[in-house]
């Protein structure tokens, strides 16, 4: 009944849960969704064909391996965000649990 009042907040094994989703899941769920929206709609496999071919064409290698860098460091600061704001949402509830104890 407490959890039904909000009293009592969600456990920290469900937001370690939803921390994976988002971390593990999401990503992969989303490369996944481009590639069958490639598949099913031939614009969008056209677009992306055209961007990808413009974008390697004016760029020379050096500015290709800085482009992966870039799109790879922000990759990681994404997933280290993610994981930082759950580490405050876990430790906000253990806070909250020796408050109320």
């Amino acid at each position: 009944m407490d959890f039904l009042s909000f009293k009592s907040f969600i456990s920290i094994p469900v937001l370690i849960g939803f921390y994976y989703i988002g971390a593990v899941i999401m990503p992969v769920f989303l490369w996944l969704v481009s590639i069958s929206l490639t598949k099913k709609f031939q614009w969008v496999n056209t677009l992306h064909k055209k961007a990808k071919e413009t974008l390697w064409q004016l760029l020379n290698t050096r500015q290709k391996i800085v482009f992966i860098l870039i799109f790879i460091t922000a990759f990681f600061f994404i997933q280290l965000f993610w994981r930082m704001l759950f580490e405050f949402l876990i430790a906000y509830l253990q806070i909250r649990d020796a408050l109320v104890k």
